[in-house]
């Protein structure tokens, strides 16, 4: 699912891929549902591709955002994102308790928190869709065994 979300540099909000043309993609705002067109010139990167960075490695976006989920219970996050930075850090060390307090800014911190209230909103909580399917194929390869 988050393959499909897009960020775009330069404009604000999320936005959900339509469809693709040939030098450019068409996409729709998550916020107010106006289509508009991005093309090669923008800056466009899908959520599905991005990582936080921890202590030890990376951890995907997906997995980061269904922590914030648990955490909420699957609720709109009640810190503001433009809390001051050391709430935003606090926070940030109850969802991802190793996260790399030096390559990770605040900034970082206010964007996860923006665009987890507006997948909530749109009601796109699957975050970590492909663990899921991958553990499915796992059982069904598991049931052919057995039987």
């Amino acid at each position: 699912m988050l393959k499909e979300i897009l960020s775009i540099s330069g404009k604000p909000g999320l936005y959900k891929l339509v469809s693709k043309g040939k030098n450019m993609l068409i996409v729709e705002s998550l916020t107010d549902g106006k289509r508009i067109p991005t093309f090669s010139k923008d800056k466009v990167i899908s959520l599905g591709d991005i990582a936080m960075f921890t202590q030890t490695t990376e951890v995907p976006l997906g997995q980061v955002l269904e922590n914030l989920k648990i955490k909420e219970n699957g609720l709109i996050c009640p810190i503001d994102s433009k809390a001051d930075n050391d709430t935003l850090r606090k926070y940030m060390t109850e969802i991802l308790p190793d996260y790399d307090q030096e390559r990770v800014y605040p900034s970082d911190i206010r964007k996860l928190i923006v665009w987890y209230n507006v997948l909530i909103n749109n009601n796109l909580t699957d975050f970590v869709e492909v663990e899921k399917a991958e553990a499915e194929a796992e059982e069904k390869a598991e049931e052919k065994v057995e039987a």
